[in-house]
């Protein structure tokens, strides 16, 4: 450590501080609200492969770390038991694989928006019923927002374990790979989540 401070001392000591706040883009909480938005587009992709791709811009979510609303809503749409989306569309034969979710990377989540993506892996016969498999994705959200998430502590408490364990019991990183993770976490997050914030779930609130 001694080290390594005396070599950030070195190379970052002499850069002037402008003194400038750091820029907020929180007055744009709505940049997607185009006519460009709520429209099919059919891409033709490069690998012999049918992707159907939903994908929602939602508010901001970046404060809701230790919540974690989108994780949870990943975790309901990505289920592959009985009674969920893709074990319905595999009965039908439209659908091989559905993943849903947020990367939480700059792009997906930042200050000023945050995407949610669901997108499913068809097959020839679902390529031909793709409105058919939109329909059935849309119908399942739906569900969600009208049930609720009042019943469901239960689930989001199997999510908080499931990441708590995979947390406790990971692998060692890069170092290099670590402290990369750990200055960003910084920028983000409260002082004693730096470690965490980015994977645990620490409070259950269904009204976010």
């Amino acid at each position: 450590l001694d080290t390594l401070e005396k070599w950030v001392t070195e190379i970052f000591s002499e850069i002037p501080n402008n003194g400038l706040p750091k820029p907020s883009f929180g007055h744009l909480t709505q940049p997607f609200d185009t006519p460009e938005f709520h429209k099919l587009y059919r891409v033709v992709p490069i690998r012999k492969v049918h992707s159907l791709s939903i994908t929602w811009a939602l508010p901001p979510q970046e404060q809701y770390y230790r919540v974690k609303p989108l994780h949870y809503i990943s975790w309901l749409v990505g289920h592959e038991g009985k009674g969920s989306v893709l074990s319905f569309l595999r009965k039908k034969f439209w659908a091989l694989a559905l993943y849903g979710g947020n990367g939480e990377t700059g792009f997906e989540q930042n200050s000023t928006y945050s995407i949610f993506s669901i997108s499913v892996t068809l097959t020839d016969e679902g390529y031909k019923h793709f409105y058919e498999v939109a329909h059935v994705v849309f119908q399942y959200v739906k569900m969600l927002q009208k049930r609720g998430p009042d019943r469901r502590q239960v689930i989001w408490e199997e999510i908080q374990k499931i990441e708590a364990n995979e947390f406790h019991y990971q692998e060692q990183t890069d170092p290099v790979d670590y402290v990369e993770s750990l200055c960003e976490n910084m920028q983000l997050f409260q002082k004693e989540d730096f470690l965490t914030g980015d994977q645990l779930l620490f409070e259950y609130k269904p009204e976010v």
